[in-house]
């Protein structure tokens, strides 16, 4: 490809937003010249960063899956290994894999008004020039996680690991390790170190409500057995996807009964080793994810005696302990710090038109995905309360209308235009939602609307038919032609 080629779409990010995009455009438009720009050496995204023991989907794969490629495992829950597979697959099967470009790393992208395209830094190596810039990377850091400071930590005379860098084949048979955190991380680890022979300390800080699943789903295996393998997967999909929404609103709707269900599955699990201050959230159902604990092999784990769970602030560690501030002591000869990630908007990658910085939290969200005032640019930013890809995928089907758009009026740019005295009453992007990550990074993202086009939706069947329905000639959408004279640079 010569450096002056300018291609018509740049999607950033291998993974499920990346792929998921690639794979629509491709089949729908399939004129369209594109790149993936993947900064890891294999495709998966999220599911190839993250390998340490246990990790695992924290959601049924039929909704994290596309619904235009079944998931067809029996394990409705899919390992790290097993969803990087699957995405490999999609992006073969879909003639995605011979557009990506591994180990590209993109340190800016400039919005050049007078080319009407996309200029993109790549480290060691010539830029890309993209007409339309899709970022699919993620929202958090792939390469600092969340320091949570933890006091005395550097005197700690054992291993230290964040599970964001497991080392490879690391055997912690025989160890005395403490996993500090209760989210999605800790839960997925504690069982699979346990069954590794260490003797697992999980240390919260306040307990996680939990979501206990069968691993194997009845009602797919029956489906995939009668009906063809599409007409099963987007089924289940439906349902699932039915199900998430329903134990959400009833979150909202009666967070007592909600609340009182949860814990009662724990409690059955757990048996005798159930302990109340261990397994009573101080909030609300869905106030932060559900974690997912599939099969309960968690509580199973807890209830043979191989882990246990201590509830507590850590006041110091030492050499070879922690010590809380009621004066307990856990000893340890490893640390496993699941306490969290940092969030990065737009994989990190600095934004700039014109060479101005764009500074996203002075934007709006347009339509899930575009911002105020930026032309040809979107982003994917997924659910925080139902399957990631769900987004994707609807996000995926408007940007391929608004591409065919711009196609049919002979449009090389389109912007979402707010002029200052027209800005919406402002809405809280995460209320309702309190994980510390998402409280952390707020001000990185751009703003949202109370109602109306500039507002990032989480509630999947408003926002589905939101953007099904989007006008592509709104008052808010300016599209612009090519200039009459062109720069005589190759398009």
């Amino acid at each position: 490809m010569s450096q002056d080629t300018i291609l018509d779409v740049a999607i950033v990010g291998a993974g499920i937003s990346g792929i998921g995009f690639a794979a629509r455009l491709g089949r729908e438009l399939p004129h369209k010249r594109f790149v993936v720009l993947e900064r890891r050496s294999r495709v998966g995204g999220t599911w190839d960063l993250f390998r340490y023991p246990g990790i695992r989907s924290d959601s049924d794969m039929y909704t994290l899956g596309f619904s235009f490629a079944p998931w067809r495992s029996d394990n409705a829950v899919g390992s790290g290994a097993a969803i990087r597979d699957y995405l490999e697959q999609v992006a073969h099967d879909f003639g995605v894999a011979p557009h990506i470009r591994f180990d590209t790393r993109i340190t800016g992208a400039d919005w050049n008004s007078s080319a009407q395209c996309w200029e993109l830094a790549i480290a060691d190596a010539p830029p890309v020039r993209a007409r339309f810039l899709y970022l699919g990377a993620g929202y958090y850091d792939h390469d600092r996680p969340h320091d949570a400071a933890i006091p005395g930590l550097a005197a700690f005379g054992g291993e230290v690991i964040h599970p964001q860098f497991w080392p490879a084949d690391r055997d912690l048979a025989g160890k005395r390790v403490v996993v500090i955190g209760s989210g999605a991380t800790a839960v997925s680890l504690v069982p699979a170190l346990a069954a590794a022979g260490a003797a697992v300390t999980m240390l919260q800080r306040t307990p996680t409500w939990y979501l206990i699943l069968p691993s194997k789903d009845r009602m797919a295996r029956l489906a995939r057995r009668l009906l063809p393998a599409g007409w099963a997967h987007r089924l289940i999909r439906a349902r699932n996807a039915r199900l998430q929404d329903m134990v959400y609103k009833r979150s909202r709707s009666d967070p007592e009964g909600l609340a009182a269900w949860l814990k009662g599955n724990v409690r059955r699990a757990l048996g005798d080793a159930w302990n109340e201050a261990d397994f009573t959230p101080p909030y609300a159902p869905w106030d932060q994810r559900l974690c997912l604990v599939p099969d309960a092999d968690l509580f199973r784990t807890i209830r043979k005696g191989r882990a246990r769970v201590v509830t507590g602030a850590i006041a110091q560690v030492e050499s070879d302990s922690i010590v809380l501030d009621d004066g307990r002591r856990i000893a340890a000869d490893v640390i496993v710090t699941a306490t969290g990630l940092a969030l990065a908007p737009l994989g990190g990658i600095a934004v700039r038109v014109d060479g101005t910085p764009v500074n996203l939290g002075e934007r709006w969200w347009y339509r899930d995905c575009m911002f105020s005032n930026l032309p040809n640019f979107a982003a994917l930013f997924g659910y925080l309360n139902a399957g990631w890809t769900l987004r994707v995928e609807i996000v995926a089907d408007y940007l391929c209308r608004l591409l065919l758009q711009m196609d049919a009026w002979g449009a090389r740019v389109v912007t979402p235009v707010l002029p200052p005295d027209r800005e919406p009453e402002a809405a809280d992007l995460f209320a309702g939602f309190s994980s510390g990550y998402l409280q952390r990074g707020a001000h990185l993202l751009p703003r949202n609307a109370a109602k109306g086009p500039w507002r990032l939706e989480m509630d999947h069947f408003t926002d589905r038919a939101m953007l099904a329905d989007a006008p592509l000639d709104d008052e808010w959408l300016r599209y612009e032609r090519a200039p009459l004279v062109e720069s005589g640079a190759s398009t």
